[in-house]
């Protein structure tokens, strides 16, 4: 067990990162098929084949979901990972050859490193070239790698997101989820309550409750132009589930999203959360079970993402804000 979304059979995951241009994608690969769902919340979503995810559309499996940055741009890595399994013969079968389905969603990371340069076709190839079943980079990698959080009071006082990964034990089943942290939002540790990330106070250096902010702007004024945001994620299992079910999870899922990200879900943020069934055979009789713990994998990947976020693009990692100064007193619990 790596505590990760690996931890589910079947499923592989690979990241590509540029660090100079900060920007990266993720595909999670699951090469044998999986029943698959989704969930688009935010009010700004970039995605691809989500349609046919749903319940009522004819292909129940998908071979891959990918992750990216680049904003719309970033959409184009998913060419890669389809030409690398169309290579493996892995796809929905046409009669006259395969047709991978890949769905994908993008997030927002143009206004860190270099705008000019965003996840490609040739970008998601690679991260299929470095899939594995092993426990994934976690922190400023892949899709996670020009991701920030807590931008309400603007960039210069944001805090470095990432992405993260987690899982959980459901009688004989897992569930692991995986999640690239992108918020508008203060971010928050939903086992403790404690404010583990938000806009750093420009007196203090302390962290702030992004919904006090917007409840009081007056304080310090929320600098809306300056929001560019989304996160996204992907839960699986080895349950085996129909595509109604899966779908629900994914549903379920996004309280995950709002147990650690404050506010989710907002005019700025484009949230999805992608499900995966690996399991084969009938489908179990009560998803409830599943999407609980999907719901608690994902705060806890999100919670992961930020602790092990390294500095990208002059954007301070939690980490380094504790080696580097005093400790937020909204870590500390002091005033």
């Amino acid at each position: 067990m790596y505590d990760s979304i690996t931890d589910v059979s079947g499923v592989k995951v690979g990241h590509y990162t540029d660090s100079r241009a900060v920007t990266g994608c993720t595909v999670v690969l699951t090469t044998e098929g999986a029943v698959a769902g989704v969930d688009v919340r935010g009010a700004a979503p970039g995605t691809r084949e989500t349609d046919l995810l749903r319940p009522l559309n004819l292909v129940q499996e998908a071979h891959a979901i990918v992750l990216s940055g680049g904003s719309a741009y970033g959409l184009a890595a998913a060419d890669g990972v389809m030409t690398y399994l169309e290579e493996q013969g892995v796809g929905y079968p046409v009669g006259v050859g395969v047709v991978p389905i890949v769905a994908s969603a993008i997030l927002f990371d143009l206004a860190i490193g270099d705008p000019d340069i965003r996840p490609r076709p040739e970008n998601g190839y690679q991260a299929c070239l470095s899939a594995d079943s092993f426990a994934p980079l976690q922190g400023s990698v892949g899709a996670g790698a020009g991701a920030t959080v807590g931008k309400a009071l603007g960039p210069d006082r944001a805090v470095k997101g990432g992405l993260g990964s987690a899982s959980r034990c459901v009688g004989d089943y897992i569930v692991g989820a995986l999640v690239a942290v992108n918020a508008l939002g203060s971010i928050v540790d939903p086992e403790t309550g404690a404010l583990i990330a938000g806009p750093r106070d420009p007196r203090s250096n302390a962290f702030l409750d992004t919904i006090d902010l917007l409840e009081n702007p007056t304080a310090e004024p929320v600098e809306m132009s300056a929001i560019q945001n989304t996160s996204l994620a992907v839960v699986a299992t080895d349950a085996p589930l129909s595509k109604e079910q899966a779908n629900k999870v994914a549903q379920m899922a996004h309280d995950g999203l709002a147990m650690a990200i404050r506010p989710v879900h907002t005019m700025f943020d484009g949230d999805v959360v992608f499900a995966l069934s690996t399991g084969k055979g009938a489908p179990v009789s009560e998803v409830t079970p599943i999407g609980a713990a999907a719901t608690r994998a994902l705060s806890s990947a999100i919670v992961n993402a930020i602790t092990r976020a390294t500095s990208l693009g002059g954007v301070p990692s939690v980490s380094d804000l504790e080696v580097n100064g005093p400790v937020p007193s909204a870590l500390t619990g002091e005033g």
